[in-house]
């Protein structure tokens, strides 16, 4: 129990597991609403498949986002997934409003889950004092590898 508390307190005060963290989870949420803009305003020859996987991504990422803010919880750093946070802090190429040609959205998502896979191997490097938590962050790296593998496939 000690060791617990002890934990908790070490890396609340030291804040950089929750600040790795708190990056991690506003970069999930915004690659979760990207994903769901994409899916509504997909057109094109491909739109079927694209749009089913469109909303198995932003599944996938909604539930790492959800694990990723109760680890931040657990070891004692609140998250934040307000909008005007993901907005000011999303380290995400974003996507042009309106409709988008299903080769577009590929050649983007494509882009977007790259730029969120190289934060999360930060990630995981910058947290090697902390195995539980690179623990998370290597099972969330690999699903978004996988799922930026799937898109670019169809490239």
């Amino acid at each position: 129990m000690s060791i617990t508390a002890t934990n908790q307190a070490t890396y609340a005060i030291d804040g950089h597991v929750g600040h790795v963290l708190q990056q991690t989870l506003v970069d999930l949420l915004d690659l979760t609403l990207l994903a769901k803009q994409a899916h509504w305003n997909l057109t094109g020859p491909r739109f079927l498949p694209l749009h089913q996987q469109l909303d198995t991504l932003a599944d996938a990422t909604r539930e790492h986002a959800d694990t990723i803010a109760e680890r931040a919880a657990t070891i004692g750093t609140a998250p934040d997934g307000r909008s005007n946070t993901i907005a000011a802090t999303s380290r995400l190429p974003q996507l042009d409003s309106g409709t988008l040609r299903d080769d577009t959205v590929i050649t983007r998502i494509t882009e977007i889950l790259s730029t969120t896979a190289a934060g999360l191997r930060q990630a995981i490097e910058a947290t090697a004092d902390d195995p539980i938590t690179q623990d998370l962050l290597i099972t969330t790296g690999h699903t978004i590898e996988q799922q930026a593998w799937l898109f670019r496939s169809q490239q």
